[in-house]
């Protein structure tokens, strides 16, 4: 208690209402030191008070008894915790007298007084920062309790849980495939480009094409057109099938190939000519022999190769008609000097000129081939230009898909570009001479040409108009424009025609008449 009463000195107690003297001690209430508040001004403790403060517990004089015995608790009472109210003895904290305690370690719980509880004593310490309290009784605030869940209710959440994560990675899966399926088709699509779908063609010739006179300029003609070259024995000799090449392979194992569907079948001469005169002979009811004809020839090739769309090609067809003409004036020569010989020479010549193939016979042949199995047949003159040829149709094959499908616009029927769009007229009046041109050829049977040749005479419908009221009677307003010529073609295959009457009196109602409802095809 001397500690505590030492700091007592050492610090001068809150400023507050002093105990009045003649009050009844609180027994309790001897060894505590009073501090009201740390922010009111400190005051002077008499002598006779601190006197009376270090006296051993259970002793106070009868005066610092009634001194202290006065306040709020002046009935005898104990403080209570925390106690609220008037800033006197009454508010003391337990805070507060640890406070007070000092360095030397006297004051404290040890040297509270014993009618305060240790509740009231503890209680600032379990606060953050200490602070007193306001007021009222002290009251902890409860911990949050976490709800616990039943097994089958987690078996749910669990399920949930991975059904969401599986919904997940599904449409992330689906996403990827429909990239990669964007990125396919793409690149499916740049693979059918022209000047891009040569590089997955591949021309597949017969070893007997070689062997003939002119085949290896058909294969220099293939390979300076960057063409991909195989040498494979065919089904039919002297042919060329195409391969492509598949853009996206399907399995791993390597490059897949797939067969187009057409080939080309190049025919010798000596062939050709004895299936043209096989086909004659069949035409004049000679059944000796039996021999080949186009249509024979033909119907072998596609049991050979089922489902293949044949072309056939002739080299030095014209060749042999020269040296057949040359041969008949020489014969006619012969005949000139030797017309005394007897019938045995003549009949030797009426049965070597039956063996002859002429241009009408072969024209029958491919006519009735064309007719029966609608199989092009090519003549060439060279072979340098069956190497073109050859060239000429595998850009074709190749770029057979594109083609198709740009052709496949959903419509039935074609639409002309030029023809659909409307005409741009500038501010200056460009395309206003169009415009007059389309509306000379919406008129029923007017083509192309001869609305040109209207406007050509006539290029705007103010000049035409003048034109009208330059006439001195109906009949020649109507036939103003009859006599314009139209021309058709160019060079040796050029035409013209009039515009005619029946036109020029149309146009001539169209531009004059104020009758809404004139239909000008039923006037006249």
């Amino acid at each position: 208690m001397a500690a505590a009463a030492g700091g007592a000195e050492g610090r001068s107690p809150p400023s507050g209402p002093s105990p009045r003297p003649g009050s009844p001690p609180s027994p309790a209430w001897g060894s505590a030191v009073v501090v009201l508040s740390s922010d009111s001004e400190p005051e002077v403790v008499p002598l006779a008070e601190r006197v009376k403060r270090r006296l051993p517990r259970g002793r106070p004089s009868a005066e610092g008894s009634a001194a202290l015995g006065e306040g709020p608790c002046g009935s005898g009472q104990r403080p209570a915790a925390g106690g609220g109210g008037q800033a006197g003895t009454g508010g003391v904290l337990g805070a507060e007298i640890r406070h007070w305690g000092g360095a030397n370690g006297a004051g404290g719980v040890e040297g509270a007084a014993p009618g305060l509880s240790g509740a009231a004593l503890t209680e600032p310490e379990a606060r953050p920062g200490g602070s007193p309290p306001s007021g009222g009784s002290a009251e902890t605030s409860p911990v949050p309790k976490r709800r616990k869940y039943s097994q089958k209710e987690r078996e749910a959440m669990r399920q949930a849980a991975w059904q969401r994560r599986k919904e997940r990675e599904a449409r992330k899966k689906e996403q990827e495939q429909e990239k990669e399926r964007k990125k396919t088709l793409a690149k499916i699509l740049k693979a059918q480009r022209p000047g891009e779908c040569q590089k997955y063609i591949t021309v597949v010739l017969d070893p007997a094409i070689l062997q003939v006179e002119g085949g290896a300029q058909v294969l220099a003609a293939l390979q300076s057109a960057n063409y991909s070259c195989v040498v494979e024995r065919q089904a039919v000799p002297c042919s060329i099938t195409w391969r492509r090449k598949a853009v996206i392979p399907q399995t791993e194992d390597g490059d897949e190939w797939t067969e187009e569907p057409n080939v080309l079948v190049l025919l010798r001469l000596e062939e050709f000519l004895s299936m043209v005169r096989g086909y004659k002979q069949e035409a004049q009811g000679c059944a000796e022999g039996q021999k080949e004809t186009l249509q024979s020839f033909v119907a072998q090739v596609l049991k050979k190769m089922p489902g293949k769309i044949l072309a056939m090609t002739v080299v030095e067809v014209e060749k042999y008609f020269r040296c057949l003409r040359a041969q008949s004036k020489k014969r006619l020569q012969q005949a000139r000097v030797h017309r005394n010989e007897g019938d045995e020479q003549r009949r030797k010549e009426v049965q070597d000129s039956g063996l002859e193939i002429s241009r009408l016979d072969v024209e029958e042949a491919l006519v009735d081939l064309q007719l029966c199995t609608q199989v092009p047949v090519t003549f060439f003159a060279s072979w340098e230009e069956v190497g073109e040829f050859a060239t000429m149709f595998s850009k074709a094959v190749a770029e057979a898909p594109y083609k198709r499908q740009q052709e496949n616009t959903g419509f039935s029927f074609y639409l002309e570009n030029k023809w659909c769009r409307g005409v741009k007229v500038d501010p200056s009046g460009k395309g206003l001479f169009e415009v007059w041109k389309r509306q000379i050829q919406q008129f029923n049977r007017v083509s192309l040409e001869m609305a040109e040749a209207v406007v050509t005479a006539y290029p705007s419908p103010q000049l035409l108009d003048q034109a009208y009221s330059r006439c001195s009677s109906e009949q020649e307003r109507e036939n103003l424009l009859a006599n314009i010529l139209v021309r058709r073609g160019e060079g040796v295959t050029a035409t013209s025609r009039r515009i005619g009457p029946e036109l020029s009196r149309r146009i001539y109602l169209q531009m004059t008449s104020h009758d809404p409802d004139l239909y000008l095809d039923a006037t006249g």
